[in-house]
């Protein structure tokens, strides 16, 4: 602490407080600077200085060891200190990341603290208190799950912050439920978080076009010459060494970027951005295929997908489970552009549209995904057999797609695992669901283009009549 606020503390402690509160209220880098004795990188001074004029909505994508944790601490501390009343709520996945790394960091700069300031603060196991007042303002640590959402929920204060750590990690869930805490004009959400994952809210803050404008988004990087002293460079020779420069491991720890891919994601999503950026010339002698996934209930889409030959003409959809609405909103389209087939998810209400169509004179083709993959032994069934052969249509890099950002997330979500007889599964659409938060209804009309595809591959399906439900090739019968 300055000589000059010394002396003050010397002379009247009740002006000293009055003189400290005026001088950091609105200065969280002065206090971590002359409180704390802090030396704030120049990507925290700006992380800082975005809570000092009011922005509401922080995200931090990050590599490791770029002072994360430390940034946030220090905005904690200057928020109990420098603001009343305030509540802080500090969350992550798992109580080890919680409180072995961020908590943890909170407290060992608390003993940093000047003794006047230091005292009125009270620590616990997962909470700090202001002594005055702890119902009033505290910091409290809580782990967030699926199993409880209500982690950053029922805050309300003049002042709430709402820190979320190891942020790709937290349940869509546990974010719905603070709605309520930010509503009030001096509620601060910040996510913090190295970008592990291609979908999530965090992911959306840096990513949608409808959400991200909202945020102040920022990126540091291990690279970044300001961080040569605190940045471990045999960390990052050791990434490099192990992984490649141009790995998702480098990208992510090193560079503080998404990944092009998960682990487990069946399409990267850089394969999918470079068939949006593709100039492929539509030949317009191509059959035109139609898929259509017929919206089941509540918020889900029916759905038409147009392909012609490498080009995706178009994707649209509609709200409204009235079948012979759905039925005529297909007919009209197909009126005028004269589909060579139509595969209809006939699964449920759209077998309904299908018969109806059929009965207009279409060529339309049922389409059971859940029934046993004939063509392709790697996929367990129908609908991963189509992802499948959308993956294999995408590799080959020849292909075109409308720039649609929620096709684009709706086709690099899914992940995929093995069956025990190494087949692939990909994930359920109930499972994607409850990750996107809606059903893929885009990219599963999408797959079904390819169901007839999928059928004549090397010659093995049986001849097809149209307008007659496509037979399969089930359990090796030709």
């Amino acid at each position: 602490m300055s000589g000059a606020s010394e002396k003050n503390l010397e002379i009247s402690p009740n002006a000293f407080f009055g003189s400290f509160l005026e001088q950091y209220e609105k200065d969280p880098v002065g206090f971590v600077v002359d409180v704390l004795g802090g030396k704030p990188k120049k990507w925290q001074r700006e992380f800082l200085g975005h809570i000092a004029v009011g922005k509401r909505r922080i995200s931090i994508k990050a590599g490791h060891g770029v002072g994360k944790s430390t940034a946030v601490a220090w905005a904690l501390l200057w928020s109990i200190c420098c603001r009343y009343p305030q509540k802080s709520i500090v969350t992550a996945p798992t109580a080890p990341q919680l409180f072995d790394a961020l908590f943890a960091e909170l407290k060992s700069w608390i003993t940093r603290l000047p003794p006047p300031i230091g005292a009125l603060l009270v620590p616990y196991s997962d909470r700090i208190e202001l002594k005055a007042d702890p119902a009033g303002s505290f910091i409290s640590a809580r782990t967030a799950s699926t199993e409880r959402p209500e982690a950053m929920s029922g805050v309300h204060s003049d002042h709430v912050f709402l820190i979320a750590d190891e942020a790709p990690g937290i349940p869509e869930l546990v974010y719905e439920n603070s709605i309520g805490s930010m509503s009030g004009s001096g509620a601060t959400m910040i996510l913090v978080g190295n970008p592990t994952r291609l979908s999530g809210l965090f992911y959306k803050t840096h990513r949608d076009p409808k959400l991200a404008p909202r945020w102040e988004k920022m990126t540091v990087s291990c690279m970044d010459p300001d961080l040569d002293d605190l940045v471990d460079k045999e960390f990052i020779q050791e990434v490099i060494d192990t992984y490649g420069e141009h790995s998702d491991q480098y990208r992510v720890r090193v560079l503080g970027e998404f990944p092009a891919a998960e682990a487990n994601t069946l399409i990267p999503l850089d394969l999918v951005e470079a068939a949006m950026k593709r100039d492929i010339a539509l030949n317009t002698s191509d059959p035109i295929v139609y898929g259509v996934d017929v919206g089941r209930q509540g918020p889900d889409r029916s759905v038409i997908c147009k392909r012609q030959g490498n080009v995706v003409l178009e994707v649209k959809f509609r709200h409204g489970n009235d079948l012979m609405e759905t039925t005529g909103w297909v007919a009209m389209d197909a009126n005028v552009d004269r589909p060579a087939e139509i595969c209809v998810d006939s699964i449920g209400m759209g077998a309904g549209v299908a018969d109806r169509l059929r009965e207009l004179g279409f060529n339309v083709r049922d389409v059971n995904v859940a029934e046993a993959s004939p063509m392709n032994p790697q996929a367990a069934r129908l609908r991963d057999e189509l992802w499948l052969s959308l993956r294999d249509w995408l590799n080959l890099r020849a292909c075109r797609l409308p720039s649609d950002d929620a096709l684009k997330l709706e086709i690099s979500t899914p992940q995929f695992s093995y069956l025990s007889n190494g087949k692939y599964k990909v994930e359920g659409k109930d499972e994607m669901k409850k990750r996107l938060r809606r059903s893929p209804d885009l990219a599963d009309a999408l797959c079904l283009t390819f169901a007839g595809q999928a059928a004549m591959v090397g010659g093995r399906a049986p001849a097809w009549v149209p307008g007659k439900p496509l037979k399969r090739a089930i359990m090796g019968i030709v």
